[in-house]
């Protein structure tokens, strides 16, 4: 049984499956829950004191998106990172991200740039070991702006369906080669560059270079293929 202190309040405004879904997706995504573990319907409906049903809709919208694998008769169990899924999810978010920076950078102006340098900027003023959550938070707040200003409603809602499986990788990715320190500030700041000459082949490139990187460094680790 989780304790209390596990889980956040939930809030009333909203639907309460979409609710418990966002609770249980960032306790996944932010390692309060183990690969493999299983989430038994009952405590998590104890703990977050609603009933099973909004529990079993979550559950069934987070294996949507690759958070959660349902077994039958066996019930839920967090989703474990395969090789496949490295690939996967890799190879789709350049296709989009492709796309995204293409247009990102004709339509970003003063503002978008302006948002972007202040995250470089926080990127920047780290100058102590950083913990995965955080080199990730920064991570996809940069990326946020670029689908933000993409001017592309389906592009964003792809970005979003596979936002929380990026959010693992990038912690498994952080955890395990803890470079931040060296890599996050230099990389994001060159793709920066790259929207900023307004070109999209440029920009094309520099998203190639940047999201490489990273799927390289998953690829080393020791994960099964499927």
């Amino acid at each position: 049984m989780m304790s209390d202190d596990v889980v956040p309040s939930l809030p009333s405004q909203r639907a309460l499956g979409d609710l418990v879904t966002d609770v249980l997706r960032e306790m996944i995504t932010g390692a309060r829950f183990q690969p493999g573990q299983h989430l038994k319907e009952t405590e998590l409906a104890e703990a977050l004191k609603v009933s099973r049903g909004p529990i079993r809709q979550a559950l069934a919208r987070l294996e949507e998106e690759g958070h959660v694998e349902l077994r039958r008769h066996r019930g839920a169990f967090v989703s474990t990172l395969t090789k496949t899924d490295v690939e996967e999810v890799h190879t789709l978010r350049g296709a989009i991200e492709r796309l995204a920076v293409s247009r990102a950078c004709t339509r970003m102006q003063g503002q978008g740039f302006a948002e972007m340098d202040a995250v470089l900027e926080q990127m920047k003023s780290v100058d102590t070991k950083i913990v995965p959550e955080d080199a990730v938070r920064l991570d996809l707040q940069f990326h946020d702006i670029i689908y933000a200003y993409c001017d592309h409603a389906r592009v964003q809602r792809v970005w979003e369906s596979i936002r929380g499986q990026v959010t693992v990788f990038l912690r498994a990715r952080n955890a395990s080669f803890p470079d931040f320190l060296d890599v996050g500030y230099s990389e994001h700041k060159e793709l920066r560059d790259a929207l900023a000459l307004g070109d999209p082949q440029a920009a094309q490139d520099g998203i190639d270079k940047h999201i490489l990187g990273a799927y390289e460094r998953l690829k080393r680790l020791n994960l099964p293929d499927r």
